[in-house]
């Protein structure tokens, strides 16, 4: 008890600053294990740099981009925690060239976004969304309607870490074959088999992508690469949007190399994920005209990244969190 007492004083000195809302779990936790906490989710992110020397460490989901100038001026800071699973509005390299520790929580949603990629992908193929959109126009199409069955095809995942393997895991009550590509090696398991990206591209008749956005990702799933599958497929993609690019994407479903798409991300998300576009097209109309085609598709299902948004993993990112904040001190 003494040396319990002894850490939460000691955790009085560590101040931290939350500068997005989460699961009051993390806030209540932090303060009963003894950290300082304080909020603004308002200031501007100047205004967050004018005083971030103040603190050692800060909590975010995706408000801004941590980039040098603001770790320039945050002369005290110790540890970024974002409650989330990618690290992308972080400049990374940076941060740890400065000593600063980098805390993410992809367990925390990998299980939603198993759950909501598999739901897409049924949806897809079995026309769920299209079929209910008919009957409420009073439509009662039933050949027009007839779906495909999961059964005997090959799902390709690529990207086999927390959120391809959750995907993977959730196929496992399905007659199906899965393969996962990967950078890193000997990643599989008892849920998916490891293979190279040409193999898999052989292969699938379904690509789930799982993957960060990076340089090396970024547009990775082009005209090039749509071709490179010997089978028309099934896309889904709960990663990131700006790794697919539209209008090959569109041009690709057009052409029927691509049977459907699941979206939750696209590519013309802010990096804060909170609004759809870059600029202030959403609100003149002035709509891309692949972005277009997407919302006037059947082939096509869009939500609003939400895959990694239910009300168990608010929780449970929050709490692994808390996790690795204490972990890092009490250590």
């Amino acid at each position: 008890m003494r040396k319990a007492s002894c850490l939460c004083g000691k955790m009085k000195n560590i101040k931290i600053l939350h500068i997005d809302s989460n699961h009051p779990l993390l806030w209540n936790q932090l303060e009963q294990a003894g950290f300082t906490n304080e909020e603004d989710f308002t200031s501007t992110k100047e205004e967050i740099e004018a005083k971030i020397q103040n603190y050692n460490g800060i909590i975010i989901r995706s408000r801004f981009k941590i980039d040098k100038t603001f770790l320039d001026k945050a002369t005290n800071l110790q540890f970024i925690a974002r409650v989330g699973a990618g690290l992308e509005s972080i400049d990374c390299d940076y941060a740890i060239e400065k000593g600063v520790h980098l805390i993410a929580a992809p367990e925390g949603n990998s299980n939603a976004v198993g759950e909501h990629a598999l739901g897409m992908l049924l949806s897809l193929m079995n026309k769920l969304n299209r079929a209910d959109k008919l009957v409420r126009e009073g439509k009662w199409i039933r050949e027009g309607n007839r779906g495909y069955e999961l059964e005997d095809k090959t799902v390709g995942i690529i990207g086999y870490g927390n959120m391809g393997k959750s995907f993977a895991k959730k196929l496992r009550g399905f007659d199906v074959k899965v393969l996962c590509h990967d950078i890193l090696e000997n990643v599989s398991d008892e849920n998916a088999t490891q293979v190279s990206l040409q193999e898999l591209q052989k292969q699938a008749d379904v690509l789930s992508i799982h993957l960060p956005w990076t340089p090396e990702t970024d547009k990775m799933v082009n005209t090039e690469f749509i071709n490179s599958f010997s089978k028309p497929f099934w896309l889904i993609n709960t990663s990131r949007g700006k790794n697919v690019v539209t209008t090959d994407l569109v041009e690709a479903l057009e052409s029927g190399k691509v049977l459907g798409a699941g979206l939750d991300v696209l590519e013309y998300e802010k990096l804060s994920f909170e609004n759809l576009f870059v600029s202030s097209r959403a609100q003149s109309r002035d709509l891309p005209e692949a972005f277009q085609y997407l919302l006037d598709s059947e082939k096509v299902l869009l939500t609003p990244h939400i895959a990694g948004w239910t009300f168990e993993s608010h929780e449970k990112l929050a709490q692994t969190i808390v996790d690795k904040i204490k972990l890092l001190y009490y250590k």
